[in-house]
């Protein structure tokens, strides 16, 4: 049978037909696979290998680590000098432990008289016991010399019939600060341990009345931050009265400031007070703000980076540049700290200049693998670029940053001084889930900025706390 030419047209556009839907089924399933694969991605991030924090990981074991295996057998080793439970001074309580087979033995006196001590084994315990002073005010009625009555004043902080003594709220303070302890399980403990009856609202005072003793002393904390040569920057996000605020830190070796803000970018970090005026070299991740101050010097923590790579290496596995980049990261940190170790204080210019070019050459290569994509026939704005692109146009946009801390041996190779400093307040967030009101928020970091300063200073909490209800917040410094 002759095929006709309208069988043929007929033909021809059923196949026009079908290659259209074949190209748009192409072009769906090419979303789709890319969409699948950001997700996956997305799905495989944990504090290992992105910026998620920790808390995230939920409880999935996680057996990656950014630590290269060594060899070595777990635990303390070989020549390492151990610790133990010690006693100092003279017990308080002795108690002999006699042979069983002393008692009643006619000559257990003349024995006991030449016995001495086989073996001493100390019990330490905490006997709890609550004083009460009671302060009387004496009175001298029809002095001879003033001729009137004379009477005796208390002490300032002795202004009520009954008050909670320093030490007593030192504890209720560190425990609801430090020990991130609800007011409610305080009470209960506190009152059932010493027999003194606490209410919650009574905790929250002694907690606002530290808090304002502490201001002259935090304003010296803040200046000295804002001086130091090198500054960590870092923050966090909060629950605070039913919205998401954001906590900001800005820290060194001896000194924490933690500040409460609306905002997580710049805005935030102006309220704070310290960036803005800020001259020396500051410690933070990639986030974009900390790069809309141009006095500063920046340093990136490499630790982020390695997070970072790490995940392009489980996700991107056909990729060669971001292992050699990470191995790069770690040479140089194992030549710093060797040169440390060896008491010098910087590196050669040559051996820089070959860590600058070896730099370049990883990038190089990362481009060619990742080339940017060609804008897309008809759509306006740039095509995306993809996480693995803005990763390198980062490391490129920012080496100076990310070399410092192999330039400058006073810059660290991480931001983990800062991320110390803000963990406690996760600690608290887990255990109370959020905070109530602003006040309780800036009571708690105003008090966490005393109390991690005077730790570096190396004061305990209780003690910092039991000075600054003294009147001398500024023993922390001594």
């Amino acid at each position: 049978m002759p095929v006709t030419q309208e069988t043929i047209d007929r033909l021809l556009e059923q196949i026009s037909q079908l290659l259209g839907q074949i190209s748009s089924m192409q072009k769906t399933i090419d979303e789709q696979t890319k969409t699948i694969a950001r997700l996956e991605e997305k799905l495989n991030k944990n504090s290992r290998n992105s910026s998620k924090p920790p808390s995230s990981d939920g409880f999935k074991k996680q057996d990656r680590s950014l630590r290269e295996k060594t060899g070595k057998k777990q635990g303390g080793q070989e020549g390492h000098k151990g610790t133990t439970l010690s006693v100092t001074g003279d017990p308080d309580h002795t108690v002999r432990h006699e042979p069983f087979l002393c008692k009643g033995c006619p000559h257990y006196a003349e024995c006991m008289a030449r016995s001495e001590v086989a073996e001493t084994r100390n019990v330490i315990d905490a006997v709890v016991k609550t004083e009460v002073t009671a302060h009387q005010a004496i009175c001298v009625r029809d002095c001879p010399v003033h001729h009137t009555a004379l009477t005796g004043k208390f002490p300032e902080e002795v202004n009520a019939p009954i008050k909670y003594g320093k030490n007593l709220q030192a504890l209720v303070i560190a425990f609801n600060t430090v020990g991130a302890v609800s007011a409610n399980r305080i009470k209960e403990i506190l009152g059932s341990v010493f027999g003194v009856p606490l209410s919650t609202g009574t905790i929250t005072s002694m907690v606002s009345r530290l808090s304002s003793a502490i201001m002259p002393t935090l304003d010296k904390i803040k200046s000295f931050v804002s001086s130091t040569d090198v500054g960590h920057c870092d923050e966090t996000g909060a629950r605070v009265d039913k919205k998401t605020k954001w906590v900001h830190v800005f820290s060194n070796e001896m000194y924490t400031y933690l500040t409460l803000s609306d905002k997580r970018g710049k805005k935030g970090m102006d309220e704070a007070d310290i960036l803005p005026f800020f001259k020396g070299i500051a410690m933070h991740d990639c986030w974009s703000s900390y790069w809309k101050y141009p006095e500063v010097t920046h340093a990136v923590c490499c630790a982020h980076l390695l997070r970072e790579l790490k995940g392009m290496q489980e996700n991107h596995p056909d990729q060669t540049w971001h292992k050699k980049f990470s191995d790069l990261l770690m040479k140089m940190k194992k030549a710093k700290d060797q040169s440390v170790r060896d008491g010098i204080s910087s590196l050669s210019e040559e051996v820089l200049q070959g860590y600058s070019s070896k730099y370049d050459e990883i990038i190089r290569t990362a481009c060619e693998e990742n080339p940017l994509p060609a804008p897309t026939p008809g759509k306006k704005g740039r095509p995306k670029k993809g996480k693995v692109r803005a990763l390198i146009d980062r490391l490129s946009d920012y080496k100076d940053s990310v070399l410092m801390f192999v330039r400058n041996f006073r810059v660290d190779f991480d931001n983990n001084l800062a991320e110390r400093d803000l963990r406690n307040i996760k600690v608290k967030l887990k255990v109370s889930g959020c905070f109530r009101t602003d006040d309780g928020a800036w009571d708690y970091l105003k008090i966490m900025s005393f109390v991690g300063t005077a730790r570096k200073h190396g004061k305990n909490a209780y003690e910092a706390i039991c000075s600054a209800l003294s009147g001398d917040p500024d023993y922390i410094f001594c």
